[in-house]
């Protein structure tokens, strides 16, 4: 891997199937990108919500703060599959047992 190299793309895109919505985010979300992620999440309205971060390399506060509001606005509708730095920061931050966090 290139040490040098620009830092992992951020992409966020959802996929709607009937009311559920399935958001897939890659890469780093910051200060920067995390509130693409949340208006990714509610572009389309949706009874279930499942958000894809197992391809996020980096997850701040800005990006927690975007989840948390997800989690408040879609109470028990949402499903996340956090990647292991994800499932870290979420950890330390006192996240780890939430309902919605995917065990897997």
């Amino acid at each position: 891997m290139d040490q040098g190299g620009a830092p992992p793309v951020f992409s966020a895109s959802a996929e709607i199937d009937g009311d559920h919505l399935h958001v897939v985010v890659a890469g780093e979300v910051d200060m920067a990108t995390a509130d693409t992620m949340l208006q990714t999440a509610l572009r389309e309205p949706a009874g279930k919500i499942t958000l894809d971060l197992s391809a996020v390399t980096f997850f701040d506060s800005a990006a927690i703060h975007a989840l948390v509001r997800l989690a408040q606005q879609f109470s028990g509708k949402l499903t996340v599959r956090p990647s292991r730095q994800v499932r870290r920061v979420l950890e330390i931050s006192g996240l780890g047992e939430q309902g919605w966090l995917d065990p897997a």
